[in-house]
């Protein structure tokens, strides 16, 4: 038997919502790896406690249930799987997978038992669970939404009969205290751990007071409120600015927040270097090293992004992307550079690239199927970077500046990316010969193609002169219009010599044809409008 099963293209189940991934087996940890934003969910085997086996949506699932309580549901397996499964499971982790078959009856009377995360006997997810509404014998549970699911599922009621427990305690209220003691319900109690006042938001824009709680942020601005529970905070960025004298500190979200329509899936905060803090946590010493473990002192001092940011890191548990060795033409560790209709900074990381700030852009190197240089729409002392997903989306990054070219062409390369036209840069010697002004550029297969075309065309012009020569009939008006219009006359009359007397007649008689037809026209028009009113007097 193998040491590790893999699965491709099994998806994963997140509040309604089914993300497509890769599942793997090994004898430690159950991994799986989301395709789309990249985030890993790691299970510790000892933690595995039960297995199922269900017929689901698109074909069989899995779902798996630790000790903690906590519930993870994969779905995209086939039939043929399970055997595999099974025995990997019983040599491993000493787990039984057992077949489950669903209830499509619609009985739905029965005990509600509460475990840590869950209602146990409608498997109802507690960390789904967003509010607890209560009416006479009646319980109402509403859900966190996700933006990514066509139909999803508001609320659920319970009806509860009007009968008092052993300890005399009202059923409906006890109901919702299990339900609210284990949900996932944002609200602030107790104090908030941290307060930083009046921070620079660039997404949503405007200056937010960020309260620091135990499980969520909160942001309080002029107009608009928002907890982030730490649970959507899927990444962390601390980006220097170009102009080396503030700082981006950036939170990728998912799910997003939302301000009315908008979705916005990046928070990101602007600090000043110069900026300091003296900060105080509002918690004991003892308390203080006992949930941080040394990450965090009840008294800190320093500049405001250095402690905002080790703030969140100890609170969120994810570590900080900080951009990598890249070192663009100016020395900057990003590039100048405008997506769609704004301009804004590019930072090569060492995972990926992210664009900042509006709309902020984050692509990891997995999820890239290609990139490609191209010459720029307004200049030629510019040029555009465009990446490709392989999810069929392009991302245009457009007026870089020429010398970045290098730089960034040899990032690309080390990071072993599909470089589309990669056969321009053999051509090359240096990064003015690629964007230089001049007819001889030769990146840009296109102007190659067109110049040869024109070559051809010329030489089949000046083949068609000479015939022409010798065939010509001045009594054409095709020739005529030709003449008119011909921007080498000048040149083929240099060629004289090479006609002969009887073609050298012939053209001044054709030329003075011509003026005599149509000055007298101008001239009877002229003296029309004119004479006429003299006429009169």
């Amino acid at each position: 038997m193998t040491d590790t099963l893999e699965f491709n293209e099994i998806y994963q189940e997140v509040k309604g919502s089914w993300n497509d991934g890769r599942l793997r087996f090994s004898k430690q940890t159950v991994v799986y790896k989301n395709s789309k934003t990249g985030k890993v969910d790691s299970i510790s085997v000892p933690e595995l406690a039960h297995a199922q086996w269900r017929r689901v949506c698109l074909g069989h699932g899995i779902k798996l249930s630790t000790s903690a309580g906590h519930v993870y549901k994969y779905d995209g397996f086939k039939d043929t799987d399970f055997e595999k499964i099974s025995e990997y499971f019983k040599a491993n982790y000493k787990v039984e997978l057992i077949e489950k078959d669903m209830c499509v009856k619609g009985w739905n009377w029965g005990t509600a038992k509460f475990n840590d995360h869950h209602v146990m006997k409608h498997q109802i997810p507690l960390s789904s669970v967003s509010q607890c509404a209560t009416g006479k014998n009646e319980v109402t549970l509403e859900f966190h939404q996700n933006d990514d699911t066509e139909v999803s599922l508001m609320e659920v009621r319970f009806y509860v009969p009007p009968t008092t427990g052993d300890d005399g305690a009202d059923s409906v209220e006890a109901f919702a205290q299990n339900v609210l003691s284990k949900a996932d319900v944002i609200q602030a109690t107790g104090d908030a751990v941290c307060i930083f006042r009046e921070l620079q938001c660039l997404t949503p824009r405007g200056r937010y007071d960020i309260r620091i709680y135990p499980t969520f942020l909160h942001l309080h601005g002029k107009t608009f409120d928002y907890k982030i529970p730490y649970t959507t905070v899927l990444r962390l960025f601390l980006l220097p600015h170009k102009d080396q004298r503030q700082m981006f500190f950036v939170i990728s979200l998912d799910p997003p927040i939302k301000q009315g329509q908008t979705r916005y899936h990046f928070l990101i905060l602007l600090f000043s270097k110069e900026e300091d803090i003296n900060l105080t946590l509002n918690m004991s010493e003892e308390e203080v090293e006992r949930r941080f473990e040394g990450k965090l002192s009840k008294n800190m001092s320093g500049s405001l992004y250095e402690m905002v940011s080790r703030v969140m890191k100890a609170l969120v548990n994810r570590k900080i992307t900080v951009p990598g060795n890249f070192q663009g033409h100016s020395g900057a560790q990003c590039i100048t550079c405008s997506y769609k209709a704004s301009s804004g900074l590019l930072y090569p990381l060492e995972r990926g690239f992210i664009y900042v700030h509006k709309p902020p852009v984050h692509l990891r190197f997995e999820e890239i199927s290609c990139v490609n240089f191209a010459r720029g729409t307004t200049t030629t002392r510019s040029f555009d970077f465009e990446i490709e997903t392989k999810q069929g989306n392009q991302y245009t990054f457009s007026s870089i500046e020429r010398e970045e070219y290098g730089k960034l062409f040899d990032f690309v390369n080390a990071k072993k990316l599909s470089i589309k036209n990669r056969g321009f840069k053999e051509g090359m010697k240096t990064n003015e010969d690629m964007y230089s002004d001049s007819d001889d550029d030769q990146h840009d297969a296109y102007l190659e193609r067109m110049k040869q075309e024109g070559k051809i065309r010329e030489e089949a012009n000046d083949s068609d002169d000479s015939e022409a020569d010798e065939s010509f009939n001045p009594g054409e008006e095709d020739d005529d219009i030709a003449e008119e219009y011909d921007s080498k006359a000048s040149a083929s009359g240099s060629s004289g010599d090479a006609d002969s007397d009887d073609d050298r007649k012939k053209k001044p008689v054709k030329k003075a044809k011509v003026v005599k037809e149509r000055k007298p026209r101008k001239k009877e028009v002229c003296l029309q409008i004119i004479g006429t009113p003299a006429a009169h007097f």
